[in-house]
């Protein structure tokens, strides 16, 4: 039985071993637990209406979110993990009118949007209580994933499929027609390997001779514990950074900043409490979140120059695969992506090629 690590235990690290075959291999996954995007995340599937300029970067992110009917049912996903509630947006009314056109006219091939309803002030307030009277539009399709609560789901699916699960940092080398993977404890050598750390893809592959083309952005939520009933309440694309996501059982997340000079820096920080809560407040009614007990959940997403992942195997070594750069759409493209990965791998597709979703990865990965 040949061998599989997969370096990276986030959303697209832990995804493909649930869906690599083992019949086939014997998979390892290795991750650091630090620094994660996805173990700190909350996030919503609801990429349809995005003016993104990058007809890739949309097709990958339509199709992201379509997959993940399939996903939910592979996975057996709970509502407390992902659940189809709706998106609204809140804009002007000049903007709400654009954005209905743009979602007729993409529905045609993305009919997962569903219902599109431009709402009224009286409206906006009744279908989510804690914005004030304002214009919206709502699409029905839209959806939240617990990015913390999913990981915790698959790993335990994981270990239950007889994956190992090995939390420690790693380096990789060239072995014969294989990789070593180096730890303090262990070396094993595998058949392939796959490199999805996100921003610490850069490091891993520099020893062996590619320089990459991603860096790391931090990532800042605040999670509200409120005594509000949240149930059934649609996810909320506010015009600036900040987005509400509630949950059930009275928890709203608020988030999310992209701070480039952070990097790896974890601290929460009072300038990001204070841009996403005053970003916030005047969509807000009487019902202030600045009320309520509050938690951080801090990350760092991987991002590219053009804001888009790469992923696939590399031009000279079909035996190392890598994703990265997913930045803060990962949640929505990530499953997928690991999906394409575990076709590839599992032998349901002879060779790859993905023009449709990505650049050539000469723009992201070169020989030093």
């Amino acid at each position: 039985m040949k061998k599989i690590a997969v370096i990276g235990g986030g959303i697209i690290g832990m995804t493909l071993v649930n869906y690599l075959d083992s019949k086939q291999f014997e998979v390892l996954l290795y991750d650091s637990g630090k620094n994660q995007a996805t173990g700190a995340s909350a996030g919503i599937i609801s990429p349809w209406l995005s003016k993104r300029r990058n007809k890739q970067w949309y097709a990958l992110a339509r199709d992201g979110a379509a997959f993940y009917e399939q996903l939910v049912s592979d996975f057996s996903l709970t509502n407390e993990i992902y659940e189809k509630c709706g998106t609204l947006f809140v804009r002007d009314q000049v903007a709400l009118d654009q954005l209905e056109q743009l979602a007729i006219e993409r529905k045609e091939k993305a009919p997962e949007i569903g219902q599109i309803r431009l709402l009224n002030p009286k409206e906006t307030s009744e279908i989510l209580p804690i914005l004030r009277p304002t214009p919206s539009l709502y699409i029905s399709g839209g959806a939240r994933l617990d990015g913390k609560a999913y990981l915790n789901h698959l790993r335990k699916r994981a270990l239950g499929r007889g994956v190992r699960i090995i939390s420690d940092e790693v380096k990789v080398q060239k072995a014969g027609n294989g990789w070593e993977i180096n730890r303090a404890e262990e070396k094993v050598v595998v058949d392939k390997v796959v490199l999805a750390p996100g921003p610490k893809l850069k490091d891993l592959l520099e020893p062996l001779g590619y320089s990459t083309a991603v860096e790391p952005q931090k990532g800042q939520l605040i999670s509200f514990s409120t005594d509000l009933n949240t149930n059934n309440w649609p996810v909320a694309f506010l015009d600036g950074e900040a987005d509400l996501i509630p949950f059930n059982k009275g928890e709203i997340l608020l988030g999310a900043t992209h701070e480039n000079e952070a990097k790896w820096d974890l601290r929460p920080t009072k300038k990001a409490f204070e841009k996403l809560t005053q970003g916030v407040d005047r969509y807000l009614n009487n019902n202030s979140l600045t009320d309520f007990p509050y938690s951080f959940r801090v990350g760092t997403r991987a991002y590219t120059p053009d804001f888009a992942p790469f992923f696939g195997p590399l031009k000279d070594e079909v035996g190392l695969i890598v994703a990265s750069g997913l930045g803060s759409s990962g949640l929505t493209t990530g499953p997928y992506i690991a999906f394409l990965l575990s076709e590839f791998l599992n032998g349901k597709v002879d060779e790859w090629e993905m023009s449709n979703y990505e650049k050539d990865f000469d723009h992201y990965i070169t020989v030093i």
